[in-house]
């Protein structure tokens, strides 16, 4: 079994760092090129850098804040905001992103997947599904960084983006984004009951036993955090030292 993967996340608004409740009342929480460089050298496996506000106002991805970044930081990188077209994703791994992420553009677009899958190939291309929980227990996936309903089933959404080649899925739980009670463990494990590829689980992290148990009962690939890492509670090191404790694979 691969090590899991720490992911810090910085969501972009311009050229701002900044972070929300529920992917809502966003606020300036920093310089993204400063906290990159940080949580690299933390410890981070990877970094995640989506601009959330993209769609909403139809802007594209700064690339040579990317660029920047990735001058200075020498893990994985996967860019996300506003993402149409196989060629925004060929300037964007230009740029210095090792993955792209998709959320709105795919569920306008879906082939666009398949064919940036063709293209670059399935490690490069991420399915980002932002879900919320409906009254009937299920989950319905949501575009423009959890602002537009889309009427389509989170879950079934997820294996249609596999059908169409993708090579990861990032699955974020809007009701537990930004809150700090954990992760909505049942979603994840929605997900990882049939994914043949990583799955990711954004949403949720409050401390490492939060992030232990999306890994131990959920069975992620993968955990990305923001708020943890953004306020100085934790670092990636530190949080990977308590799940070594425990006896989850990572790299320490």
């Amino acid at each position: 079994m691969k090590p899991i993967r720490l992911i810090s996340r910085i969501d972009l608004k311009g050229k701002n760092a900044v972070k929300g409740i529920q992917l809502e009342g966003i606020r300036v929480v920093g310089d993204p090129c400063e906290m990159a460089s940080r949580y690299y050298h933390d410890g981070a496996d990877e970094l995640f850098l989506l601009d959330v506000v993209a769609s909403l106002y139809e802007r594209d991805l700064d690339l040579e804040l990317v660029k920047r970044i990735s001058e200075r930081v020498f893990i994985p990188i996967t860019v996300g905001g506003r993402i149409r077209s196989v060629e925004q994703i060929r300037e964007a791994l230009r740029s210095g992103a090792d993955k792209v992420a998709l959320n709105t553009g795919a569920i306008a677009n879906p082939s666009v997947l398949a064919s940036a899958v063709e293209a670059f190939g399935a490690q490069c291309i991420v399915l980002s599904i932002e879900a919320k929980k409906k009254t009937d227990g299920q989950w319905e996936a949501y575009t423009e960084s959890g602002r537009q309903k889309t009427g389509l089933d989170a879950v079934a959404w997820a294996k249609r983006g596999i059908e169409l080649g993708v090579g990861e899925l990032l699955i974020t739980s809007i009701d537990a984004e930004g809150i700090g009670a954990g992760f909505d463990v049942e979603l994840m494990k929605a997900i990882t009951a049939f994914s043949p590829v990583p799955v990711i689980a954004h949403g949720g992290a409050a401390s490492p036993a939060s992030i232990q148990q999306v890994i131990v009962e959920a069975g992620v690939d993968a955990v990305s955090a923001a708020s943890i890492f953004h306020y100085g509670q934790y670092t990636s090191r530190e949080v990977k030292a308590v799940l070594h404790e425990a006896g989850i694979n990572v790299r320490v």
